[in-house]
C-alpha cells in the first residue's frame, strides 16, 4: 500500500502484483485488486482508503506514539478486512501485502485466504501467523530460501518463484556498458556495484526509483562519473531496452533477498548476471548464465564482470524461459486456488 501498483514499479512486490493481476484478468478471471492510491487504472484497482487522522498535541506526547504513517496503514487495512469479512464475492482473498492484519484477521473472513511470503520473517507477520487459534491461512514463498527461512513456525508453504512477462523482457543484442537496476536502497548495495565497476574500470548503467534519498546523496552519487551514470527511474519499455542492451547485469543485495526479480528480468533480457551469494539468488541463478560471489566482496564483483559478459545469452535466455515465466507462476497459483476454492 506504500506505492502504487503502477509503472514504473517502486520494485519487485509492485511488479509482481501487477503481473499477476493483469495475466489473471487476462485468463477470464473476475479480479478485485485493493491497493494504493495512484495504481493503474486499466487494473480496475479499488483504492484502499487511507487516511490521515488528525492527531491532538497531547496524543502526539505519548511516547509510545506511532508514526502517521503507521497509523494511516494500519487503519486502511483494518477497514479492508471488516469490508471483507461482510460477505464479500469472492472466492478466494489473495493477501500480496507485508501487512500483519490480513493475516491475523483471516479467520474473519468467510473465504479462504492465500497470502504470499515476500519477505524474510518480520516480528508483525510472525506474531500474526501466532494468533491464539490456529491460523486458517495458507501460505506460499517466492523462492525455496524463504520457504526455508518462514520454516520454524510455517513448515508447508508452497514454493511459487515468481515469474516475468517473457514478451515483455525480450532479448536484447548485448555488448552495452553493464547495468545495475532496482530501487536505489541501502539493502540493495548500489553503491557496491559503482565501486565494482570502478575497480574494474568498467562503465555501468544504473536505473530505478531513489527510495532512500539520503543513501543517494552520500553513498552513491559521489561514486557517478568516469563511467558510471545514473539514468533514473525508467519505465518498463526503456528499462527493457537498457537491460537487453548491457553486456552484463550486477546484482548486489545486502540482505537476504528473497527472490530477486532483477535476476529474471536480466535473464529474460539475455543479460548474463553477476553478483552477491545471498538470499536466494544461488537458486535462481545456474553457472552457464551468472556468476556469484561472496556478499559485500566489491573487488570480487569486479573481477567477474568481464567473465560474465562472455557468458552465452542464448542460454540465460532459455533458462527464463523455462523457469521465469509469469506464465508458470500464473498456473501455479489457479492451481492453488481451485484447490482453495474447492
Amino acid at each position: 500500500m506504500r506505492f502504487p501498483i503502477r509503472e514504473p514499479f517502486a520494485g519487485g512486490l509492485e511488479a509482481h502484483t501487477w503481473a499477476l493481476a493483469s495475466s489473471l484478468a487476462k485468463r477470464g478471471h473476475q479480479v478485485a485488486l485493493f491497493a494504493g492510491p495512484g495504481s493503474d487504472p486499466g487494473l480496475g484497482a479499488r483504492e484502499l482508503p487511507v487516511r490521515q487522522a488528525v492527531i491532538s498535541r497531547a496524543a502526539r506526547a505519548d511516547a509510545s506514539m506511532s508514526s502517521a504513517s503507521w497509523l494511516a496503514e494500519h487503519h486502511a487495512y483494518l477497514r479492508l478486512m471488516l469490508e471483507l469479512g461482510d460477505d464479500p464475492p469472492f472466492d478466494i482473498v489473495h493477501n500480496n501485502s507485508l501487512h500483519y492484519l490480513p493475516v491475523a484477521m483471516a479467520a474473519s473472513l468467510p473465504v479462504p485466504v492465500l497470502t504470499t511470503l515476500h519477505t524474510p520473517p518480520t516480528p508483525w507477520l510472525e506474531s500474526a501467523v501466532q494468533a491464539p487459534d490456529r491460523c486458517p491461512v495458507t501460505f506460499a514463498a517466492v523462492s525455496r530460501h524463504t520457504a526455508r527461512a518462514w520454516r520454524p513456525l510455517i513448515s508447508d508453504a508452497r514454493v511459487i518463484l515468481n515469474g516475468v512477462d517473457l514478451s515483455r523482457w525480450r532479448p536484447g543484442a548485448g555488448g552495452g556498458p553493464p547495468v545495475w537496476f532496482g530501487r536505489i536502497v541501502p539493502e540493495k548495495g548500489t553503491h557496491l556495484a559503482a565501486e565494482a565497476a570502478r575497480i574494474a574500470r568498467s562503465p555501468l548503467r544504473l536505473a530505478g526509483p531513489v527510495g532512500n534519498r539520503d543513501y543517494y546523496e552520500t553513498r552513491v552519487r559521489p561514486l557517478l562519473g568516469g563511467g558510471v551514470e545514473y539514468l533514473g527511474h525508467l519505465t518498463s519499455v526503456e528499462l527493457v531496452e537498457l537491460v537487453g542492451a548491457a553486456r552484463a547485469a550486477l546484482v548486489t543485495p545486502r540482505w537476504e533477498e528473497p527472490y530477486g526479480l532483477t535476476v529474471a528480468e536480466a535473464l529474460a533480457c539475455g543479460t548474463p548476471v553477476c553478483g552477491f551469494a545471498r538470499g536466494a539468488l544461488p537458486e535462481l541463478l545456474p553457472g552457464d548464465c551468472g556468476r556469484l560471489v561472496p556478499a559485500d566482496d566489491a573487488e570480487a564483483l569486479a573481477e567477474v564482470i568481464d567473465e560474465t559478459a562472455g557468458l552465452s545469452r542464448a542460454r540465460a535466455r532459455r533458462h527464463a524461459e523455462r523457469n521465469c515465466s509469469v506464465e508458470a507462476m500464473v498456473d501455479s497459483y489457479e492451481d492453488v486456488y481451485e484447490e482453495l476454492a474447492a
